[in-house]
């Protein structure tokens, strides 16, 4: 029932940032990077609902980068199974019960919210909360992709808690190219952050972006934001 009940409201949520982001984005062909891809779920938000000229997936789990690969045959997505970060490098991604909560970031398991999560993810299975690790390559955004494009739409961030370690890396002539970044943040302690929403805001605000939308993830400790670049 409380699932039901969640994705009821994220499907009012999603309606919220479609309408907000089709009042703003005038029907043009969009240029779109999902950072995060998970399963395709903003992948196929963006194909069905808005003109793309590209696509960027960047996923690191590879049994979901395969699952999208499979899914996804359009020539406008460009998948790669690559984490992004501050700089090139490897890390470990922890897999979990829950695909969508899996993390580069540690896990504090000593949190109220860890222990609530746990039981309900792991009620009535015999399986784990953490199922496996992987260790996974990491990219620059601006190394890797944003040096080569005149501009991006749509910058969408979903990674657990590394969203922050993202934006750092990208360049102040790049961040230029980029009108709209939509991710989330997460306020439990469950996840271990060496920054907070403020680091992302200041980061944000100094490279000429403002928060537009604000939504709460009920049952979560969780928002999601979009901010728009100023100069365009």
């Amino acid at each position: 029932m409380i699932n039901l009940i969640i994705k009821l409201i994220d499907f009012t949520n999603k309606i919220k940032v479609l309408n907000f982001l089709k009042k703003s984005l005038d029907n043009k062909q969009l240029n779109v990077i999902d950072i995060g891809g998970h399963k395709g779920e903003t992948l196929n938000f963006f194909l069905k609902n808005f003109h793309i000229n590209k696509i960027f997936v960047f996923e690191p789990n590879k049994d979901l980068f395969d699952y999208i690969k499979k899914k996804f045959s359009d020539k406008r997505v460009n998948l790669f199974n690559y984490g992004v970060g501050l700089s090139k490098g490897v890390k470990k991604l922890n897999i979990t019960i829950d695909s969508a909560s899996s993390t580069i970031n540690n896990i504090n398991t000593n949190t109220d919210y860890f222990k609530r999560k746990k039981r309900f993810l792991t009620w009535r299975k015999n399986t784990p909360f953490f199922l496996d690790a992987q260790h996974i390559e990491i990219v620059n955004l601006s190394d890797f992709l944003l040096n080569k494009e005149s501009k991006i739409d749509v910058l969408k961030i979903d990674t657990e808690g590394y969203e922050f370690s993202i934006l750092k890396g990208i360049t102040e002539k790049d961040f230029k190219k980029i009108r709209f970044i939509y991710f989330e943040h997460h306020f439990d302690l469950m996840i271990e952050k060496e920054y907070k929403f403020k680091d992302i805001d200041q980061l944000l605000k100094r490279n000429n972006f403002s928060q537009k939308l604000k939504i709460k993830m009920k049952f979560r400790k969780l928002f999601k934001y979009i901010y728009e670049t100023k100069s365009q």
